[in-house]
């Protein structure tokens, strides 16, 4: 039986096919495959998959602009996607996670870490632990938390999170005053439950700080040990 469907838009046939291969192995998941970016939103249509591996430097409409697309309709907003792509350029990084990317994989990769990234996606959607999920309610000098909302605010101003970077200041406020490593971040907020190479966190956290304005003084880092919310 087909709990999971995985929609691989990829134009090199020897690499889906390969991932096509890989995430099969488990015979729960179904994947798809499709060659470019206008083919991507045409499948999307008819079926809105459960993750999406996505190239960037794909044929017609490349891989940031169906992000960008998906990221802008209510019913494919929410969808996990995982960038996959040549391009190694920071800049590229950070502009896929600030489109909305749950993760960012550089080729060549590992079949092995794909899969085990993707299981981490997908983990996404399980309850939180009961120490980050049980407070309701945060209110300090600058900044107001309504976790049951949701909604944030900086000095009576909303602020507008995405879905991740809301998880991580509610793992991190649930947690202040304490230390939290970057695997043990990975672990609560994106489900890794393995040490993953990703600089995730670290622009997601840079992300977080830049919308909190005054308040995101409150995200201290600690060189070598992770990151604190102190009050």
């Amino acid at each position: 039986m087909v709990d999971t469907r995985v929609l691989v838009v990829e134009d090199e046939t020897d690499i889906a096919g390969l991932i096509k291969h890989t995430l099969e192995r488990t015979k729960s998941t179904q994947v798809d495959i499709v060659g470019d970016g206008d083919e991507a939103l045409r499948a999307i249509g008819e079926q809105v998959p459960d993750l999406i591996v996505l190239d960037i430097n794909l044929p017609k409409l490349n891989g940031f602009e169906v992000c960008r697309i998906l990221r802008g309709r209510p019913r494919t907003a929410q969808v996990p996607i995982i960038f996959l792509s040549a391009r190694t350029v920071e800049g590229d990084r950070v502009s896929g996670l600030d489109l909305g990317a749950d993760d960012y994989m550089v080729k060549p990769f590992s079949l092995r870490e794909l899969e085990s990234r993707v299981r981490a996606v997908l983990r996404r959607t399980k309850p939180q632990p009961a120490d980050v999920s049980s407070q309701q309610m945060y209110r300090g000098a600058r900044l107001t938390i309504d976790f049951e909302s949701p909604s944030v605010s900086v000095d009576g101003c909303p602020v507008r999170l995405t879905k991740r970077e809301f998880e991580l200041l509610r793992c991190l406020v649930a947690n202040r005053n304490r230390v939290l490593s970057r695997d043990r971040l990975l672990e609560q907020v994106w489900g890794y439950t393995e040490s993953v190479e990703t600089r995730s966190v670290d622009v997601h956290v840079g992300r977080l700080r830049n919308k909190l304005g005054s308040a995101g003084a409150q995200i201290e880092t600690l060189i070598g040990f992770g990151y604190r919310f102190t009050e």
